[in-house]
């Protein structure tokens, strides 16, 4: 499997450094959290990461492991931009692509009329677009008709802390993440399985095709897809493997130590709509990248965690 830069696109010549400093803000909160919509994971342990000769050796998720977790909540569904406008309207949050005035889309999704713009070196399908950010996903003249209930994209890390502070929640450790993803299931490729396609039935939002030239769209989606699409996994989660990746509260920690002036990656998990076999297979559960966490693309999302009371253990293999 090559290294799939549709994860990460901080590519020669487009230094990320370029982008404002930023810190979690405070903020106003909506109130105590809001624990409709999230799903309850019981204390217990788990097996994490990955046995197979798969995926890359340098991302960490082999070998695996068992990781004991407390009780915790998690939403069931990605934060959808009928969310995320709601944050801003109630606090005023510039996020860190509206400060910067410009960030990544894939190049298959801009319009025919599209000005020119930079493209990444290293993944030339990423182009620098001046003007996108979570309201305007392809840049000016760009919306999010029809899609309120897709996820909201174009958030960096510290967008979704802003985000989960103000919601009474907080991000998800990578442990806690790949808990609820798995659904009960140990040691499965998928949140549903092993096989990607069981009935030729598709269970997730990922390119079908040759990618970057060809996307078939036999899953039904080109870009994102709705927050709830396709079933959901032994937990109640939507989503958990392809359509966005998911930013985690953890540091990525095959690069302990960042280069100075930098931050430190962060973890981000799940893959998204551009991940294909032949390039990235990141969207297994076990699979894992990291990002900066001032990057803003086309393709990351996030979704809130919460501490919970402890509950009863759960087993491998069983729901809560």
């Amino acid at each position: 499997m090559k290294a799939g830069s549709c994860c990460s696109v901080n590519g020669p010549g487009l230094p990320l450094q370029r982008l404002p400093a930023r810190s979690t803000p405070s903020l106003p909160t909506s109130g105590p959290a809001d624990l409709d919509g999230m799903a309850l994971i019981p204390a217990g342990v788990f097996r994490m990461g990955c046995d197979r000769d798969e995926g890359e050796p340098a991302d960490g998720e082999r070998p695996s492991r068992q990781v004991s977790l407390p009780a915790f909540r998690i939403d069931r569904c990605a934060v959808s931009n009928d969310a995320f406008a709601a944050f801003v309207q109630a606090t005023g949050y510039i996020s860190v692509a509206e400060e910067a005035g410009w960030s990544f889309v894939f190049a298959g999704l801009l319009p025919a009329d599209a000005g020119p713009t930079a493209a990444v070196a290293d993944a030339p399908w990423w182009r620098q677009v001046h003007g996108a950010c979570w309201h305007r996903p392809e840049g000016p003249g760009s919306s999010l008709d029809g899609r309120g209930r897709h996820p909201v994209v174009h958030v960096s890390w510290f967008d979704a802390q802003a985000y989960a502070q103000w919601a009474g929640k907080r991000l998800p450790t990578e442990a806690e993440w790949e808990c609820a993803a798995r659904g009960g299931l140990e040691g499965r490729r998928y949140a549903w399985g092993d096989e990607l396609t069981p009935d030729g039935r598709h269970h997730c939002n990922i390119w079908q095709g040759c990618f970057p030239g060809l996307n078939t769209a036999e899953d039904g989606h080109v870009g994102t897809a709705p927050v709830d699409a396709f079933a959901p996994n032994g937990h109640g989660l939507y989503n958990v493997c392809g359509n966005v990746w998911e930013w985690c509260d953890s540091p990525f920690s095959t690069r302990l130590h960042a280069p100075h002036g930098v931050a430190m990656q962060r973890v981000i998990r799940g893959g998204s709509y551009l991940c294909h076999d032949s390039y990235c297979n990141r969207y297994r559960v076990a699979a894992r990248s990291g990002n900066d966490p001032l990057a803003s693309t086309g393709h990351m999302g996030f979704r809130c965690a919460a501490d919970a009371p402890t509950a009863t253990s759960f087993a491998p293999g069983s729901t809560p």
